[in-house]
């Protein structure tokens, strides 16, 4: 069903308020008004029409019209003033120029986040800018609740890791404040379905994970277990270039010889998972890891079971961390300059705030992975 609402007889702007599957008219109503606030067809200050008003013009009852205001008064986008009706909230726009940089990230203490911390740093202290740091712990109910603290204060941007990305988003509406409010934000490391044409840095994890698997396989490997994280775009970017090396080599894509893990469990499942097949008596040469951090537990599940590496089954990691560095086995791993990507991001973010377009910009929106050879990893065709 599509509604056509007439906002305001001074400008005789048409509305399309379109009605879609399992959403109800109230909802539609909210997220088309919405819409057009922060489109910035509605300007802070303007009258929106009376709820007679937009109950005629929709075609829907008063008491849809209340709570589809409602719902936009609670957000902070419009307000309604005694004996003269509702307006745009005029807090638009009144939160820039404070100083402040906000950076919300999954982790602080996470072996690769102080270096993205750094790198960030690095570039917004030089331009004289102070950071308000939070982390979410990976949590979307976390991750909405630093949002909502961010938007109490005074924040010229926001710079944010999303936590499970690859789950769409629930608190959208927290995102849509952003941007009317004017607070531009990046994405790193990952973005939700639902915004990707927002700014983000990534790393082309695609490739990352297609450069590991493809060492594996030229090194005569021809049994290769996969273990991804399913809950972020990171993982499931990470097990396509699994895929694709394993077809271009001509190998067949065995879904049992993949471990899917979240983040609830990322602790026990890949090396319970691991040790469980070893048990069933599948066989492998050779394990792609979605971190070192996995990599690294994999190592100790194998020893468990009496198997070494490189020499039984061949191991990679991803991040090129101090872990892979530093292990007992040095892990062969995928460069990850969480510095450099750090500082992408708020070079992008700087950008933003000085309304520089996406056409003009000079930043790199994507980091190319490096293959780190070292010792996990055997040449099987000997």
């Amino acid at each position: 069903m599509v509604l056509m609402l007439t906002m305001g007889s001074a400008k005789n702007k048409e509305l399309s308020v379109t009605e879609d599957s399992g959403k109800t008219k109230y909802y539609v109503l909210m997220e088309e008004l919405k819409r057009d606030i922060i489109s910035g067809k509605r300007k802070p200050g303007d009258r929106l029409p009376s709820e007679n008003e937009l109950s005629a013009a929709c075609h829907v009852s008063r008491h849809t019209v209340r709570k589809a205001l409602s719902i936009l008064e609670q957000e902070g986008f419009i307000e309604a003033e005694h004996g003269r009706g509702t307006f745009v909230s005029r807090r638009a726009g009144t939160k820039k120029g404070s100083g402040n940089i906000a950076v919300i990230t999954t982790y602080l203490s996470d072996y690769i986040f102080p270096g993205l911390i750094q790198g960030i740093d690095s570039v917004l202290t030089a331009k004289g800018y102070s950071i308000i740091l939070k982390n979410t712990g990976n949590s979307r109910l976390k991750e909405s609740r630093c949002l909502e603290e961010i938007l109490e204060k005074e924040v010229d941007g926001l710079i944010i890791e999303p936590s499970k990305s690859e789950i769409m988003c629930g608190h959208k509406g927290l995102y849509d404040k952003l941007d009317f409010y004017g607070i531009p934000y990046v994405f790193i490391q990952g973005y939700y379905a639902q915004m990707r044409q927002k700014p983000c840095i990534l790393m082309d994890d695609c490739m990352g994970g297609y450069l590991v698997t493809r060492h594996l396989i030229r090194l005569g490997h021809k049994k290769i277990l996969g273990i991804f994280k399913a809950d972020d775009v990171q993982g499931i970017q990470r097990h396509k270039g699994y895929v694709k090396a394993l077809q271009e080599g001509g190998f067949t894509y065995d879904p049992d010889l993949v471990i899917w893990f979240h983040t609830e469990d990322r602790n026990m499942k890949p090396s319970e998972v691991l040790i469980y097949l070893l048990e069933e008596g599948e066989k492998m040469d050779g394990i792609v890891c979605y971190n070192d951090q996995i990599a690294l537990e994999v190592i100790k599940a194998l020893e468990r079971c009496g198997l070494s590496v490189p020499e039984d089954i061949s191991v990679t990691g991803y991040d090129n961390s101090f872990i892979a560095e530093n292990a007992v086995v040095k892990l062969t791993t995928i460069a990850n300059p969480q510095e450099r990507l750090g500082a992408m991001a708020a070079e992008l973010l700087l950008e933003k705030i000085q309304g520089i377009p996406d056409a003009e910009s000079q930043v790199k929106r994507i980091l190319k992975p490096e293959l780190v050879v070292r010792e996990s990893c055997k040449d099987r065709r000997i």
